[in-house]
């Protein structure tokens, strides 16, 4: 006890904390962190090095006995994660606090991915709004929830860029582009952290997985990546680069190895850029066991090199490995590594933890009426209803079949995940509950009431052979005025581990379309999805089609919002819907091949059995309106390395509805001492139109923007001609072209 309450007495000598706020950079951190530490003996630091999972779900092999009360009893453990709800928190602070020699304060950490109880759509689906006010509030109300039942720290976001659907982590992520991702991992972390630390509603945000995971030959979950260091500082870095300038508290290292060596252990990737080049200050974490999967990788004979390589990489954390604890002493002793790499490492911690405000009040976080309060409060799900309907993207209307009419007699619901609750959340849904869900059927209803004939049948499982409720569906749609089918993948087919060969709709789901497009009736098809698929069938049989994702907690409602036009869409793919799997990876940001296709030309490069584009290009979606773009208006035609291009649209809304519209724009350079790609988007705006109204959108090009890494690995501008493109899609373009010169 007395060791405790001297503690206290160092950190209330400190605690003089200014009434605006306590901002993240406060300079009297340091002073209290190094008080702490002077009371803690070398086992007490390395405890705070270990992180440890609770008695929530597992979320990955567990590694040693579970008797985590004792280990934190005798100091061995810093941070816990998968350990939920105000009551269980607070029991198990008590312990750190109340019966550790020192009282240091746990850190809680779990996956907040897209959501706490409140489900938003998943990732990749909320960036399809292209809304960075809407995403940085999503995760702010994921945020607020969390905190209210216990938790300091997110392993989100997870900004790892992604080429092939196949991966079934690309759901997690905000897809193909750096540019996109950047913005949005920047939107995610403000939300998550807010203004101050210290504030009840914040918490740790943490980049993830640094760096290029979603590169995994194969599309195969934690598979080896080899890349040159071009197209990983060019395609892959940026948006963890983008982190940092949001001030994320946390990096997580990825499981995958890059070019020979496991992230987890490169000195040359973690230390090197994250902390010498890039001066980060907050801590790094490894995920999951990472740390002695480097033994199974084959570059460590044992934990005693798999621990020697992950602390002199710049690993500061270990998560559910164990490795720290028994093995750095043992490295200290053997002049491996140094005390003042400990030190680094639990410094970077216990800042964090002062930061969060625990040394003053470990149990803010742990506040049941809070709790009770905040989880799923209405203002949460009207927003988790408003940004589904915002994510969803119209791939196709033809003959304005969409949006239906409210005054139909009857519509018929058709398809397996029509009441499917627990699929509309998705995966890595934190607390999210089925029970909760507003699944299509009940969307429906609450949108047509007693007016519209609503009749409901599965047709089909969502996996399976089974034909059986074909005659059942078919009869019901046979009798509706219009059909509305809702397909696609099961929650558990896209998210960690959960990689797929085939991305087309799977089982037979696909044949009930076929058949119920033969109707000759306005068909609708809904997709849920955490993936690009590969639809070219359904898109050349099927008159309309509108991907929903996995919308989340308010998904029926939203589903129902759009279909009827009550919410006009507004989605555009954040990554290319491949023609077929065979094209993977494909995306808009390729290069040339000295031999570009020409159609009839046998020696081009191309398919002889398909086309190069995707179905579906990266920026597209559809509008229950219509939008034309005026030519391209420069401020100047050539600008030198110190000046800034203006560059200007009209956007018009041509049709008879108010709606959103991206603008989207791109630019290529012509030439470069290295090849480069054909376009690469650089900016983007929402915009809102009343039926003729006109806007003018404007975009700053300046030759920061036309930096890339050269010949020489530098990156900078190199004067000569560029285009510059503005539109609807990375296909559907207005061009125009400028020079940069000295």
């Amino acid at each position: 006890m007395k060791f405790i309450n001297l503690l206290l007495s160092v950190v209330l000598a400190f605690s003089f904390v200014n009434s605006q706020g306590q901002n993240r950079i406060d300079d009297n951190i340091s002073g209290k962190v190094d008080s702490v530490m002077s009371l803690m003996t070398l086992e007490e630091k390395i405890g705070q090095l270990n992180l440890i999972t609770g008695e929530g779900e597992v979320t990955g092999p567990v590694t040693m006995d579970r008797n985590y009360v004792q280990q934190i009893k005798e100091g061995n453990v810093g941070s816990m994660l998968n350990v939920n709800g105000s009551e269980y928190t607070r029991r198990i602070q008590k312990i750190a606090v109340e019966q550790t020699r020192l009282g240091i304060p746990l850190i809680f950490g779990y996956d907040v991915i897209h959501g706490y109880k409140t489900i938003f759509p998943v990732p990749l689906g909320e960036t399809a709004t292209w809304d960075l006010g809407t995403i940085e509030r999503s995760a702010r109300i994921a945020a607020v929830e969390a905190t209210a039942a216990g938790q300091h720290w997110t392993f989100a976001p997870m900004i790892d860029i992604s080429r092939d659907a196949r991966w079934g982590r690309i759901m997690e992520g905000a897809g193909e582009d750096p540019y996109l991702g950047s913005k949005v991992a920047q939107a995610r972390v403000r939300g998550f952290q807010g203004r101050y630390f210290n504030e009840k509603h914040t918490m740790l945000a943490c980049a993830k997985h640094y760096v290029a995971y979603g590169a995994a030959r194969g599309g195969r979950d934690y598979n080896t990546v080899d890349m040159s260091i071009r197209r990983l500082k060019e395609t892959f870095m940026p948006p963890f680069r983008a982190a940092l300038d949001a001030e994320v508290a946390t990096y997580m290292t990825s499981f995958n190895e890059l070019n020979g060596v496991p992230v987890t252990g490169s000195k040359r990737f973690v230390k090197d850029i994250i902390k010498d080049q890039w001066n980060f200050n907050g801590f790094i974490v490894s995920d999951w066991g990472s740390i002695a999967e480097m033994i199974v990788h084959g570059i460590a004979k044992d934990e005693y090199e798999a621990g020697n390589l992950a602390m002199n990489a710049g690993v500061d954390m270990d998560m559910e490995g164990r490795i720290y604890i028994r093995e750095l002493k043992n490295l200290l002793e053997e002049g491996k590594i140094s005390e003042e790499q400990i030190n680094d490492a639990v410094r970077r911690i216990l800042r964090k933890k002062f930061e969060l405000g625990l040394f003053e009040d470990p149990y803010k976080y742990c506040d049941e009426e809070r709790e009770e309060k905040l989880l799923l409060a209405e203002p949460h799900r009207k927003h988790a209803r408003n940004v589904a309907s915002e994510s969803m993207v119209l791939l196709k209307n033809e003959n304005e079949v969409l949006p239906l009419s409210k005054n139909l007699s009857s519509v018929a619901l058709i398809g397996p995940l029509v009441k499917a609750d627990k699929e509309y959340i998705g995966t890595w849904s934190a607390h999210g509950e089925a029970k909760h869900v507003i699944n299509s059927l009940e969307g429906f209803k609450n949108k047509l009431g007693e007016n519209t004939d609503i009749v409901y049948s599965k047709g089909c499982d969502i996996t399976g052979e089974k034909k059986d409720g074909f005659a059942d569906a078919l009869e019901k749609a046979r009798n509706a005025e219009a059909i509305v089918a809702v397909v696609g993948e099961s929650a558990m087919m896209s998210g960690e581990a959960l990689s797929r060969m085939d991305i087309d709709i799977p089982g037979v789901q696909k044949e009930l379309i076929m058949e119920l497009a033969e109707l000759d009736k306005p068909l609708v098809v809904v997709l849920m999805n955490g993936r690009p698929l590969t639809i070219p069938e359904v898109d050349e049989a099927v008159p309309a089609i509108l991907e929903a994702w996995l919308p989340g907690t308010e998904g029926g409602n939203a589903i129902a919002d759009v279909v009827f036009g009550d919410y006009n869409p507004s989605g555009k793919l954040p990554v290319s819907f491949p023609y077929a799997v065979g094209q993977i990876p494909v995306n808009y940001e390729h290069k040339n091949t000295g031999r570009p296709r020409q159609e009839d030309v046998r020696y081009t490069s191309k398919y002889i059995d398909g086309p190069n584009q995707p179905l579906y290009p990266f920026g597209y979606g559809l509008s229950y309106t219509t939008f034309s773009y005026s030519d391209i208006r420069l401020s100047q035609e050539k600008i030198d390395f110190d000046e800034t291009l203006q560059v200007g649209v009209t956007v018009e809304n041509t049709g008879d509805r108010a709606g959103e519209e991206v603008v989207q724009m791109y630019i290529r350079d012509m030439v470069g001492s290295v090849t480069r790609p054909v376009k690469e988007l650089k900016g983007f705006r929402k915009i809102f139109l009343q039926p003729g109204e006109e806007k003018e959108v404007t975009f700053d090009i300046s030759p920061d923007d036309l930096a890339f890494y050269t010949k020489d690995m530098q990156y900078e501008a190199e004067p000569g001609n560029f285009k510059v493109f503005i539109g609807t899609n990375s296909q559907d373009l207005k061009e125009k072209g400028f020079k940069l010169v000295k």
